[in-house]
């Protein structure tokens, strides 16, 4: 069994950070279960761009408000507790906090943490050895 407390990543290689936003990585590729799951905080007043060319990901939004735009169709969505997005097709997407977002994010195939957005927002597939 594994067990760990967020406030436990605070500061670790599993607390990673941009102008933009906070991820707190729980699971990663090394706990060996097929998937990873992170909390992400995105700052109020921010905007970023991410594209996951090489991962699939879900992500349930359980505080604050803001905006999931599509790049591709440019349609909306509201974000706000109780709602969650599947990018299904490494859909090239912006979020826009209006609040401070707090995002519980699960990734298939998992991130490592060694990850880093490129300059397009995308992360590089890195595999456990």
């Amino acid at each position: 069994m594994y067990v760990v407390n967020i406030d436990d990543l605070d500061g670790t290689d599993r607390d990673v950070r941009s102008e933009t936003w906070r991820s707190r990585r729980m699971v990663l590729a090394k706990e060996g279960v097929g998937f990873s799951f992170h909390e992400t905080t995105i700052y109020a007043g921010t905007t970023s761009t991410f594209h996951y060319q090489n991962h699939y990901e879900a992500v349930y939004c359980v505080a604050g408000r803001g905006t999931l735009t599509s790049e591709e169709t440019g349609e909306s969505w509201e974000l706000r507790d109780g709602t969650l997005y599947l990018l299904d097709e490494h859909d090239r997407h912006t979020v826009r906090a209006e609040e401070e977002l707090r995002l519980i994010c699960t990734f298939n195939p998992p991130v490592t943490g060694r990850e880093v957005h490129d300059e397009n927002g995308v992360y590089p597939l890195v595999t456990e050895a």
